[in-house]
């Protein structure tokens, strides 16, 4: 089981109080371990989990056709990765696979939904932290965007 010291250090979780940071991580944070290889979730499939990432390295791909699965991303200590399970209709958009082993804390998304849902003093401020790391992720995204293709002022 997770510790909400732990839970804290996670951006969504941050803003909670150490009340609430102590109920997630008794109700719905589990320790977990990916060995290499490993999947943590498969695109296409019903989202449900999510994944606080304490050691290793997960990548991130989406099948294109006629090339396979093609990691878009990789993630580390630090990063959070899977948050379709917020938005209907619950699937994973991406391939998640460990590239080395995976210690990370497991969320069980619905035990998490249904506290959010009970008292909305802990799901609006958890909901807001998963909404700043999209919009970090989408940020990142753009500009390696823009690396790759440059700014059409520039050609």
């Amino acid at each position: 089981m997770a510790s909400a010291e732990q839970l804290a250090g996670f951006p969504p979780f941050s803003r909670l109080t150490p009340a609430q940071q102590d109920l997630v991580a008794t109700r719905a944070a589990y320790d977990v371990v990916f060995a290499a290889g490993g999947t943590l979730m498969r695109e296409g499939d019903a989202a449900a989990g999510c994944w606080l990432i304490r050691r290793g390295q997960v990548g991130v791909g989406t099948q294109v056709p006629g090339r396979g699965l093609v990691v878009v991303q990789t993630l580390g200590p630090g990063d959070v990765l899977g948050w379709s399970w917020l938005v209907p209709p619950h699937r994973w958009h991406y391939t998640a696979t460990a590239k080395t082993e995976v210690s990370s804390i497991e969320l069980d998304t619905g035990q998490l939904r249904s506290l959010a849902e009970a008292d909305p003093a802990l799901g609006f401020p958890l909901a807001l932290g998963f909404i700043e790391i999209v919009v970090a992720r989408l940020q990142n995204t753009r500009s390696r965007l823009l690396d790759l293709y440059g700014s059409p002022r520039e050609r």
